[in-house]
C-alpha cells in the first residue's frame, strides 16, 4: 500500500467529525446518525465554535471572499464532511469540491441533497485533480495539504487549475505553533522521550489529528518562511497570517490554574505569533500556469 492510500484508508475511517473523540459522531456524550440533518447542524457547530474570531455575520466571513466570489467558479480541495462547502454554496458561489476519500464525498453529497444545495462533489487526489487548466475563479484548503506525502506536487495541481489573477486561500498547521512546541516536542519528544523512538515527522503524525487513535499516517506543519517559499512560483501578490484560534485550549491546558484569568488583550499577541494554523490568501500570477 502506498502512503496516499495509507493517508486516505485512515480519513475514510477516521473522519474529522469534530466530536468528543476524531471521528466519532457524538457531542458531549450524545450521538447522532451520521449524515443526518441534526449530525450536520451539531458538526457545523462546534467546528464553528473552534474558529469563533474567523466569523462575522457568516461564518468564516472574516477571512473568505464570499461576497467578491457569488457566481464564480470555486473549487474546494479537502472538502471533509462539507462545513465550507456549504457555506460557499448558500453564498451564491458556483461550488466544486474534492477529497481523497469516498466517505467525505459521501457525507458531503448527502448535506448538499439534504439542504437542497447544488455542487460538483468529486472523490479526488490532490495530487491530480480532475479538472482543466485555468478553470476556477477562487481555490481554498482548510487544513489539508500537510497531510500529504508531497505537498509541493498539491501546490502545483491547485495552482494549475486557477486562473491567472484568480484568488486562493490555503491554511496549514504551524510547526512554530505553541500547540506543536509544547504538546508534541516538549511533552512528547522530551518529557515523553518520545524523541528516541519517533522522528519528527512519525512524532508530529502521531500526536496531531487523531492522537486519540494512535495518530495519522501523515502530518508535517509547516513554518511561516517555508509556505513563502512554496508559494512564491505561483503569486507575488499574497500574504500570511497566523490563525490564533487554539490559544485558549493552550492556556488552559499549561496554565490552568491562571488560563481562566487571562485576559483577550494579553493573549493576543501569543496568538498572533504562535498560532497553530497560518492562512496565506492572495492571487495566482498572471501568466502562471
Amino acid at each position: 500500500m502506498s502512503r496516499i492510500d495509507d493517508v486516505k484508508t485512515w480519513w475514510r475511517e477516521n473522519p474529522q467529525t469534530y466530536g468528543d473523540a476524531h471521528g466519532v459522531p457524538s457531542y458531549e456524550g450524545k450521538s447522532f446518525e451520521e449524515g443526518s440533518p441534526e449530525f450536520f447542524r451539531k458538526l457545523d457547530e462546534e467546528f464553528f465554535s473552534w474558529n469563533k474570531p474567523l466569523h462575522g455575520e457568516k461564518p468564516f466571513d472574516r477571512i473568505f471572499p464570499y461576497a467578491q466570489m457569488k457566481g464564480s467558479k470555486t473549487l474546494e480541495v479537502g472538502c471533509g464532511m462539507g462545513t465550507m462547502a456549504m457555506q460557499w454554496a448558500l453564498a451564491g458561489a458556483s461550488v466544486h469540491a474534492v477529497d481523497l476519500n469516498e466517505k467525505a464525498i459521501e457525507m458531503t453529497r448527502k448535506r448538499f441533497e439534504l439542504f437542497n444545495l447544488s455542487g460538483d462533489i468529486r472523490q479526488s487526489d490532490a495530487h491530480s485533480l480532475p479538472f482543466e487548466d485555468k478553470e476556477f475563479d477562487y481555490i481554498y484548503s482548510w487544513g489539508v495539504l500537510h497531510h500529504s506525502p508531497d505537498i509541493a506536487g498539491s501546490f502545483k495541481e491547485l495552482f494549475r487549475t486557477l486562473k491567472p489573477g484568480g484568488s486562493f486561500g490555503i491554511m496549514l498547521y504551524n510547526r512554530n505553533s505553541l500547540l506543536h512546541g509544547l504538546n508534541t516536542v516538549m511533552r512528547e519528544k522530551v518529557l515523553h522521550m518520545e524523541g528516541h523512538f519517533l522522528n519528527d515527522l512519525e512524532l508530529a503524525s502521531r500526536y496531531g489529528d487523531g492522537f486519540e487513535a494512535e495518530g495519522n499516517p501523515h502530518t508535517w506543519p509547516i513554518t511561516p518562511r517555508e509556505f513563502e517559499e512554496m508559494l512564491h512560483p505561483y503569486s507575488s501578490q499574497f500574504s500570511l497570517k497566523i490563525l490564533g484560534t487554539d490559544i485558549d485550549g493552550i492556556f488552559k491546558l499549561w496554565l490552568p490554574a491562571l488560563g481562566l484569568f487571562i485576559p483577550a488583550f494579553l493573549k493576543k499577541p501569543w496568538a498572533r505569533r504562535w498560532g497553530w494554523s497560518i492562512w496565506a490568501h492572495g492571487k495566482k500570477n498572471n501568466g502562471t500556469d
